[in-house]
Formats: C-alpha cells, sequence, structure tokens
C-alpha cells in the first residue's frame, strides 16, 4: 500500500462466510513482523467469522528492514494510509476495530484518537507511557531533565551489563528509532504518550494488562482510564497469576484473553 514515497505491508483475512461483522485491524508493537499476528488474534477471529487486517507501519517488518523505515508516533498516519488502501479495494465494513499488540497498546489508541472510521480500539495490552515502562526509572528521566545525562548514561551501562532486556531495548531503540544511547531513547520514549492525546478518543476502549507485567507498570491502566475523558465505553481486564495471563501481552493465557475479547466485541459491536 503507498504511504508517501514508500509502501507498507498488510495481510487480509476474509471472513470465512460473508456475514455482517466488524473488521478487525490489528498492528503489532516494538518487534513486530505481520506474519506473527496471525498466530496472536487471526486463526482465533476467522474461527469466529471475522474479517481482519493485519498491517505493519514503520519501525516494524519489511518497513524497516527493507525501506529504513522507523518508528512514528504518529500512529494515524501508516493507520489512515493502510485504511484507505483497503477501503479503496472493498466495500467499507459496518463497523472497524482496531487492536494493538505490546507498544501497539499506544499505536492503536494513538490512531484512534485522530482517526474517525476506527469504531473501537484495543490496547493489547496498556502501553500509555512508553517513557514509563520499567527499564527506565523515574530518577533517570527527573536527572536527565536537569542536565544530567552523561551521569545517567555511566549508570545505564552498568545496568545493561547486569539486565539483557535493557541492553537489547537499546540495540532496537537505536535501529527501529534511531535513537542512540540512553539518553537518546529516553527522549523519544516521551513521545510515544497518550497524555494530551487519549481526550480525543471517542471510540469504545477495551484495555488488557498482566498484574505482574514486565514491560508495563500495571498503573497505567487507571492513568489511561482516568485521561479517557470522552470515550464512548471503557472496559478494563486486569489478570492475575491465578489466571495466567498476568505477564506481558497474557502470553500465559492467550484463550482466556481472546475470550474476553471476543465477549467485548459482541457486547459493543453485535
Amino acid at each position: 500500500m503507498p504511504y508517501g514515497e514508500n509502501t507498507l505491508n498488510a495481510i487480509y483475512y476474509p471472513a470465512p462466510e460473508p456475514i455482517r461483522a466488524p473488521l478487525i485491524m490489528f498492528c503489532g508493537g516494538y518487534d513486530s513482523i505481520v506474519e506473527e499476528l496471525y498466530f496472536f488474534l487471526v486463526a482465533s477471529a476467522r474461527k469466529r467469522g471475522y474479517a481482519v487486517l493485519t498491517y505493519e507501519g514503520p519501525g516494524q517488518g519489511a518497513a524497516l528492514r527493507e525501506q529504513g523505515l522507523r518508528f512514528t508516533h504518529e500512529w494515524e498516519k501508516p493507520t489512515s494510509a493502510v485504511l484507505d488502501a483497503y477501503l479503496a479495494a472493498h466495500a467499507r465494513p459496518e463497523k472497524i476495530v482496531l487492536i494493538g499488540l505490546s507498544m501497539g497498546g499506544y499505536l492503536a489508541p494513538r490512531a484512534a484518537a485522530f482517526e474517525s472510521r476506527i469504531d473501537g480500539v484495543v490496547s493489547y495490552d496498556i502501553m500509555f507511557n512508553l517513557q514509563g515502562v520499567h527499564d527506565i526509572p523515574k530518577s533517570a528521566v527527573t536527572l536527565i531533565r536537569l542536565g544530567l545525562g552523561k551521569l545517567v548514561v555511566k549508570v545505564a551501562d552498568v545496568m545493561a551489563l547486569l539486565k539483557p532486556g535493557l541492553r537489547w531495548g537499546l540495540s532496537n531503540a537505536s535501529w527501529t528509532m534511531g535513537a542512540n544511547g540512553f539518553v537518546e531513547m529516553v527522549d523519544t520514549f516521551g513521545k510515544y504518550t497518550l497524555a494530551g492525546v487519549a481526550q480525543n478518543i471517542r471510540q469504545d476502549v477495551l484495555i488488557l494488562a498482566g498484574a505482574e507485567d514486565q514491560f508495563v507498570p500495571v498503573e497505567q491502566v487507571e492513568q489511561y482510564k482516568k485521561a479517557l475523558v470522552n470515550a464512548r465505553s471503557v472496559t478494563a481486564k486486569v489478570y492475575d497469576t491465578i489466571t495466567g495471563g498476568h505477564e506481558h501481552s497474557q502470553l500465559g493465557a492467550s484463550t482466556l484473553w481472546q475470550a474476553d475479547f471476543f465477549d467485548w466485541m459482541q457486547e459493543k459491536f453485535g
């Protein structure tokens, strides 16, 4: 699909039968490729009669690897381009629901805030503020703002030796966002927040979260809910260790979050 002077990839999975059901749009996150999205949701959705449109934006998959397109916090731009191309070739569905995986928990709501053709939006799971993830201490953000970035870099270098997740995060930020080093990563992540944006979301909203998410503090659920002052409805599901959905993107309880998602779809959209 055209995206400025470049292109974006998508895979469209038609509904098994021609029924009247919402179209599900699905995008990934910080390290996604479009093909893997089939296993997260598409297979289960098609069993239930839904058509699904999965897509990659800048910073993901072929857009990054083949064209060098890096992430944009203005996710409405690639989402609208994908939707334009889809609707140019297919009849417009009665409803469109957008779901974002992992960092897509920010990307999908950001797109919905500026794309009125979207009727429902799902954070799978919560990502209200990328700068607030566990690997970025609040003290580091404060020190950077005070002009003590060099000190933060020295501490971060030591932490990266001890924490493989931080080491990977720094490497991926350099590749996908063009942010070199800890300070640039923190500054870049600061753009990826729904603060000041969520009030523009007027759709039905579903928030999924793990109580012990290794990346995102569960407190971001309440931050997001409080910011959704104009949403048509807000539903939140927080999974604990007993359910197995307590980790990032509920990877220990995929059938459980899918059941909650499809129940919500039926309740809100028929």
